[in-house]
């Protein structure tokens, strides 16, 4: 389902919500939701499962924890509970189940979280993912609507996994750590937040289904501004592009452009491949952090030292809502 479509089911079905508690709901499409318990404490809240994205249960267990814990990385809080969300098929080995969960759990570990238990279901083809809880203090609570005008925007890890998902399940590429795309995926995105205290961060969130293009037209629409991207700065792993020009562009590339492309104007010469690439639905992807542009060089600098393959990717400006791509 598209996000218009779904945006249309949701209108039809009335929330509870307590408007002195919930900081972040349903309005602004961000990636947790936020309930304030004291003047100091913030809870966040998340869920995301998927099907297999490589073919070792243990790794897949580990990507989609990674991809459920970024959620609370984005909104710049420490995840601290976790439960898994599980479909499994009655024919597959209870051992495959097993490594899944394995890989879940350690990467939870690793995130300096606690994993209770969860829910399980009979499902025709594996899912798996995780419920996840975090805190963050208030005043350090970040969403996808805080840019301000003149903010440098960074990716914190290149683009491509939907692409290289489709070469995995075709055979034309393995899925163990040796693959770029799969070790980033891998990857938790807790680094950056050691350094959000240091600079002015005004805004992020991570980079999933939605693919660039749609998460950037969020940034904008939920802070009035235009974002300029500077195509050449764009990361993407390697191999990628000759992938997607073998024809291995995911469906969920599709939609989203189909989805996107009307609020996306350009300027220069197009960069075909490059212009799917923005459009390809991500899983684990990386953040996309809004800094002060008198932060950002610093910022990048740590980053780099952090060993991310990080870039300054965008502009906000004053201006329509929507996203411009520039190609020179």
């Amino acid at each position: 389902m598209g996000p218009k479509a779904l945006a249309q089911v949701l209108r039809r079905v009335n929330f509870p919500a307590d408007p002195e508690k919930l900081l972040i709901g349903l309005d602004k499409a961000d990636d947790a939701a936020v309930y304030s318990l004291t003047d100091e404490i913030a809870l966040i809240q998340t869920l995301d499962f998927f099907t297999p994205v490589v073919d070792d249960p243990y790794l897949f267990g580990q990507i989609a924890a990674a991809n459920a814990l970024s959620d609370v990385y984005a909104m710049g809080g420490q995840p601290i509970l976790a439960m898994n969300i599980v479909g499994f098929p009655s024919c597959l080995e209870a051992e495959i189940l097993s490594q899944i969960l394995q890989g879940g759990a350690d990467k939870v570990k690793e995130a300096g979280a606690s994993l209770c238990g969860g829910h399980t279901v009979v499902d025709e083809e594996p899912k798996y993912g995780l419920s996840v809880t975090g805190t963050v203090h208030p005043d350090n609570l970040l969403s996808n609507s805080g840019i301000k005008e003149g903010d440098l925007i960074l990716l914190t890890k290149p683009l491509g996994t939907g692409v290289m998902v489709s070469a995995i399940k075709g055979g034309f590429t393995k899925s163990d750590e040796n693959n770029p795309a799969v070790k980033s995926m891998l990857t938790l995105n807790n680094t950056a937040l050691k350094y959000f205290d240091q600079y002015q961060i005004n805004a992020c969130t991570d980079v999933t289904g939605f693919g660039l293009i749609g998460h950037l037209l969020e940034m904008s629409e939920n802070s009035s501004l235009e974002i300029t991207i500077e195509a050449p700065e764009i990361p993407i792993f390697e191999g990628v592009r000759d992938f997607a020009e073998s024809g291995l562009l995911p469906a969920g590339a599709y939609k989203n452009r189909d989805n996107y492309e009307e609020f996306v104007s350009e300027s220069g010469k197009r960069d075909q491949t490059l212009y799917e690439l923005m459009y390809d639905p991500q899983t684990s992807g990386g953040l996309l952090i809004s800094v002060a542009e008198e932060d950002a060089a610093e910022l990048l600098i740590d980053l780099y030292g952090e060993g991310l393959d990080v870039a300054v990717i965008a502009k906000a400006k004053k201006g329509q809502k929507g996203v411009k791509i520039e190609w020179e």
